[in-house]
């Protein structure tokens, strides 16, 4: 584990501290990120379901891509109470494509929660609620409500690793040294202007090391190779899974099942089979079997990644008398689009 132990240029010095923060906080002034959740009113404050809807959209999911889902959930969904009144269902197809969709269910779990009780206004308070953990809880107590709370994201570990040439900073250390570092007067936007930097100055593996404001105190830059740190952290293996899915209908009018368990839960989809083992082979015929279905017909294959899992789909159309709906009104994982896209006519993002 990385020493914890004060040295001269430990954070919590007033000088090292003195320097670093009107350094950043003056850059951040100048260049920060214009983003629709960082809007404030007349009075200076942000309205903290915004605030919270980006935080959870942003857990897994890029600030571009992000912010287009931003809009249109907010727009559908304006406040905490409208998000809690909407169908689990609606939720999930103003999701559908984000992907995570643990994070669309907490989100609505959270917001019936608060319709019932009220918004929290501290720490403590959002960590209760379902889909909030301790980077999240910060991030919104400190942006809408001025919270002395230190961010712990992937930006602000690079960020911090390079100004301490600190190879392989796990979460002690770096949760130690942002707390170290935090400026309590804005604590909102130090936590943002650490994020920008390392978003747009302090990137993974292209710094760009001469526009950055804390350039003159960064130990990784003083070693002569910046994109050094931190080491790269070990991927966990990916599951590949095979499975088989059936075309009853068309692209637009299909029969479809609701999916259970964590990882697409509440979304629908073809009707499939895994292929595991000794059973794998014979995943086509029990879906027949079960759907009362004949002819099965090769459409092609499909790939897609999700969650540690590389799943390949093999897709067969076939005839039911089982009856299909409009797939265009039910929420579907982007695996289930590029299957009724072999048929073509799906004017979707895959």
């Amino acid at each position: 584990m990385p020493d914890l132990n004060p040295s001269p240029d430990w954070p919590g010095s007033a000088d090292f501290s003195g320097r670093l923060r009107p350094a950043l906080l003056n850059w951040f002034d100048a260049h920060a990120r214009e983003l629709p959740w960082r809007l404030v009113d007349g009075g200076g404050q942000r309205d903290p379901y915004r605030v919270w809807v980006s935080e959870i959209l942003l857990q897994q999911t890029q600030v571009a891509r992000g912010r287009v889902y931003f809009e249109h959930l907010t727009e559908q969904f304006p406040d905490v109470r409208a998000l809690a009144a909407a169908p689990l269902e609606a939720v999930l197809k103003a999701w559908e494509g984000c992907g995570y969709y643990a994070r669309a269910r907490n989100l609505h779990k959270a917001a019936k929660i608060m319709a019932a009780t009220g918004m929290p206004d501290t720490y403590a308070g959002w960590l209760a609620l379902p889909g909030v953990g301790p980077y999240t809880a910060a991030a919104i107590s400190s942006l809408a409500y001025g919270e002395a709370r230190a961010v712990n994201d992937g930006n602000v570990r690079r960020v911090l690793s390079r100004l301490f040439a600190e190879v392989q900073p796990d979460e002690r250390w770096v949760q130690a040294r942002a707390d170290a570092l935090l400026d309590s007067q804005r604590p909102g936007d130090w936590n943002e202007a650490l994020m920008d930097l390392g978003a747009m100055i302090c990137t993974p593996r292209t710094p760009h090391c001469p526009a950055c404001p804390l350039a003159s105190s960064c130990a990784a830059l003083k070693s002569g190779d910046p994109a050094a740190y931190p080491a790269a952290k070990k991927r966990s293996p990916v599951k590949v899974v095979q499975a088989v899915a059936l075309l009853i209908g068309d692209a637009q009018t299909a029969y479809l099942e609701q999916r259970v368990g964590a990882l697409l839960g509440g979304l629908y989809g073809l009707p499939t089979e895994i292929k595991e083992g000794q059973a794998g082979e014979g995943a086509l015929d029990r879906l027949l079997t079960r759907l009362e279905a004949h002819s099965p017909r090769l459409l092609g294959s499909v790939s897609h990644s999700m969650t540690h899992r590389q799943i390949t789909l093999e897709v067969y159309a076939a005839e039911s008398a089982l009856p299909g709906e409009a797939v265009g009104k039910r929420p579907l994982s982007r695996l289930d689009h590029k299957a009724l896209a072999l048929l073509g006519g799906q004017d979707r993002l895959l």
